[in-house]
């Protein structure tokens, strides 16, 4: 663990910058995937990146440069390459940041079991073989596929004020999916997709129950290919948490990013239905709806102490009985506004810079049981884990499908029915939250695959969630 970190530091007290201020971000990752598909072992697949981002600022102008060599030259190389930029844009710069402060705290950030080893690829496939052969021989069943991934790490974050930040993480992604087909039909049933994620090691596929699914995941794909289609009109709709996740990310992660609603991303990600000056008093939600940006959870995939500007992350709620209060917006969006945000500039990797972006974003618990929940509906429908998404560029308009689905009448959960959709508004559809589920229906979750930014980045982001009932949803069905 930060096995450069000495070598690391010693080049960059070397650097020669004539600068106000400058500062260097390593980042080194490693990855390592083992598939089984169709009681087969895939081959596996390994990557090991790293590089730096160097940045200046000077007379108010930041510019930045990105290298993989990091020798004392290559450090040097870039850092003059991001001060000839910062010079030949005076002038030109929309913003002047001579005023922006400098972070300047010293702190090391290491998951708990960081530094206990993995076991051998051969033990993951043993296990993964093993997974897979709980899926009954059943002709129907034409694909399966059982996968795990681990990603390694670490960023040391270096400045001439005296930061020296240091972080160490590991994330887990395991997944299992089955698709079952006949003459007429195919439907897929999977565990989470890829919304099953977490920091930690070989203890989070006990955590998440991933370990003895695939047999259950079998059956419900079964289920699905016999069951009827979902029917259409208005009910209400009782979310599961894995699905709760994609709605809370598409509809209030995406909307609060303070870059989208400033403009920065209109071409490329798009805008935002939130204006400026909505915070404080837009009524996003029922008075049921508390948001909460929280990198303190742990083992939640964006958990962490600052941000990747150094900035020192604290748990803020977004949105207060209903009530919208603040902005995903790290600092700089931050001081451009004049708005209070979150410590959330986050960059993919080494060689992009850090821009605002969804990190921990949690919906907390209510006070309902799931039995509450589903005794609390007369004509309503269930629906878990999404299968397919769409939503307009200001992330207003929506229409989302799942993989389950369940009718729910007189309190009780009936018959099983497949293709479940439900589409709304944004701005509508969290105002008719009518119940919230308690800490017994809550789960961590996350996804790796936030896309944001030219050039893109995906990113990492982790979403926790009860179980929640919307009233008077438009739902519907795939064709007959």
């Amino acid at each position: 663990m930060f096995a450069f970190s000495e070598v690391l530091e010693r080049r960059f007290a070397a650097l020669q910058c004539s600068a106000d201020f400058w500062s260097l971000r390593h980042v080194r990752e490693s990855r390592a995937s083992y598939w089984v598909r169709r009681r087969v072992a895939q081959a596996p697949s390994f990557l090991d990146d790293g590089g730096a981002m160097l940045s200046v600022r000077i007379a108010g102008v930041e510019a930045y440069a990105a290298t993989s060599d990091l020798s004392q030259a290559g450090l040097q190389a870039a850092l003059e390459r991001a001060e000839q930029m910062a010079r030949a844009l005076a002038g030109h710069n929309l913003l002047a940041l001579a005023e922006l402060p400098y972070p300047a705290e010293q702190a090391d950030d290491v998951m708990p079991g960081y530094q206990q080893p993995l076991a051998s690829a051969a033990h993951w496939f043993e296990l993964l073989m093993a997974e897979s052969a709980l899926i009954p021989q059943d002709a129907r069943l034409v694909d399966s596929h059982v996968g795990l991934t681990f990603t390694e790490h670490e960023q040391i974050y270096l400045n001439s004020a005296g930061a020296c930040l240091r972080r160490a993480q590991r994330y887990v992604f395991p997944q299992v999916g089955v698709t079952a087909s006949d003459e007429h039909d195919s439907q897929s049933r999977s565990f989470g997709g890829t919304h099953l994620a977490r920091q930690g090691g070989a203890e989070v596929l006990q955590q998440l129950g991933v370990i003895g699914s695939a047999a259950r995941i079998a059956d419900e794909a079964l289920q699905l290919l016999l069951a009827p289609n979902t029917p259409n009109g208005e009910r209400d709709l009782l979310l599961l948490p894995d699905q709760m996740i994609l709605q809370i990310h598409e509809s209030i992660g995406h909307p609060l990013e303070l870059d989208r609603i400033l403009g920065d991303e209109r071409n490329f990600a798009g805008t935002s239905f939130i204006r400026q000056d909505d915070f404080g008093h837009y009524q996003y939600g029922s008075p049921l709806l508390n948001v909460s940006f929280d990198p303190g959870v742990p083992g939640e995939l964006a958990s962490y102490r600052h941000d990747d500007d150094g900035t020192p992350a604290e748990r803020q709620l977004l949105i207060e009985r209903g009530i919208l209060q603040r902005p995903l917006g790290g600092a700089l969006s931050q001081w451009r506004s004049g708005l209070p945000g979150v410590a959330n500039s986050r960059a993919c990797s080494w060689n992009r810079p850090p821009i605002d972006r969804m990190a921990n974003l949690n919906l907390e618990p209510g006070d309902k049981t799931l039995a509450e929940l589903i005794g609390g509906i007369e004509r309503g429908i269930l629906m878990s884990n999404n299968r397919s998404w769409s939503i307009d560029d200001a992330r207003n308009k929506f229409q989302f499908g799942c993989e389950w689905g369940q009718l729910i009448e007189n309190g009780e959960l009936k018959g099983v029915v497949k293709n479940p959709n439900y589409r709304g508004i944004s701005s509508r559809f969290w105002r008719n939250l009518r119940a919230v589920g308690d800490a017994s229906t809550f789960e961590v979750m996350g996804t790796p695959y936030c896309g944001k930014g030219e050039p893109n980045q995906v990113i990492r982001v982790g979403h926790a969630s009860p179980a929640c009932v919307f009233a008077d949803i438009d739902v519907f069905g795939g064709a007959a």
